[in-house]
């Protein structure tokens, strides 16, 4: 595969940029610049250069300027990926984001803003979609209408805690975002697209803290209730999962239709086959085991194909700005008691 395009990163502070650059190389992309903020530490700063040693480090401003890179990758604090985000695409750049794109309701608000006066792309890496080929292969099942039409979406996070791993922000609830912000946005993103949903509502949400009593504000717990015109659906995500599984979390989502249903077990069966993108359909013929090795991650090939035809192959705006909406109410409405 070839590309033209050009991509610089701002902002390394989580280690998803490492999927989210590798993706659009794979796709054929060039990474031309990377930069950071001054607050990164050097070990991380150490990892990237080690990954990536022919890519110079430079500061943010010259990827700004460089008008040859068309897209900017960012993966930095949570709630600083919004300015970079902005600043990128005010210089006529595109823009891949990590989940969260960003997080507070302000923010999006000035995202889309941006997004209208500038015609650029603003799309969010969701990793746990995207980096994933038993979602891939349960497109298709979808669509060969296996399972008939989607009803509702189950969807799991739980994640390793580790702390002796964690920087000083993960902590901290303003760059966060909190719980169902940061890691549960994943799972508002895989319920409007395995649903089909345009429009969509939180019922309920609620977040709490409930085996870490020593970090005061720290959310280890949260959970949804969703509602939209192609569905419904529950999500759970935690920072509980114990140290003895061999992964860093028992991700799962349960596709309930009506002639059948799905479930991806996608990165380990406990107590089962080994590896991951493990994917299981129950219909009235019985029972049927996938292994999704080798379905593809078409997303990050679709993104670039975007950016040079503008089209909204990969993932439509509309669905970027529903999903992280979608997220960021749900906070809102777990740590203040309000409803939409």
């Amino acid at each position: 595969m070839t590309s033209n395009l050009k991509i610089g990163v701002i902002g390394i502070d989580h280690n998803h940029i490492y999927g989210m650059v590798s993706g659009m190389l794979e796709a054929g992309a060039t990474l031309v610049a990377w930069s950071t903020g001054s607050a990164t530490p050097e070990k991380v700063c150490g990892a990237f250069r080690s990954a990536h040693p022919d890519v110079p480090q430079v500061e943010a401003d010259a990827i700004l300027a460089d008008e040859s890179i068309g897209l900017v990758l960012c993966s930095g604090i949570n709630s600083e990926r919004a300015g970079a985000a902005l600043a990128a695409m005010r210089h006529g750049k595109d823009v891949m984001v990590d989940k969260p794109g960003c997080t507070s309701l302000e923010q999006l608000a000035e995202i889309r803003r941006t997004v209208a006066e500038t015609g650029r792309i603003w799309s969010v890496c969701f990793s746990e979609r995207f980096r994933v080929e038993s979602c891939t292969l349960v497109d298709r099942l979808i669509a060969e209408g296996r399972i008939g039409k989607v009803v509702q979406t189950v969807g799991l996070g739980p994640h390793q805690h580790n702390p002796p791993a964690r920087p000083d922000w993960f902590w901290d609830r303003q760059k966060t975002g909190g719980i169902l912000t940061d890691i549960c946005a994943h799972q508002f993103d895989q319920f409007l697209h395995f649903t089909g949903s345009t429009e969509a509502r939180v019922v309920a949400a609620h977040v709490g803290n409930v085996a870490n009593p020593d970090r005061a504000g720290f959310q280890d717990f949260g959970e949804a209730l969703i509602e939209g015109n192609g569905g419904r659906g529950y999500a759970r995500i935690d920072w509980l999962t114990p140290d003895g599984l061999p992964v860093w979390g028992d991700g799962r989502i349960t596709i309930l239709g009506t002639d059948g249903y799905i479930e991806m077990r996608k990165y380990i069966d406990i107590g089962g086959s080994p590896g991951g993108d493990h994917v299981f359909l129950v219909d009235k013929k019985g029972i049927e085991r996938f292994d999704a090795t080798g379905a593809g991650l078409p997303y990050f090939a679709r993104l670039a194909a975007d950016i040079a035809a503008r089209t909204e192959t990969a993932m439509t705006q509309a669905h970027a700005f529903l999903a992280t909406e979608l997220a960021l109410t749900a906070q809102q409405i777990a740590e203040n008691g309000a409803s939409q």
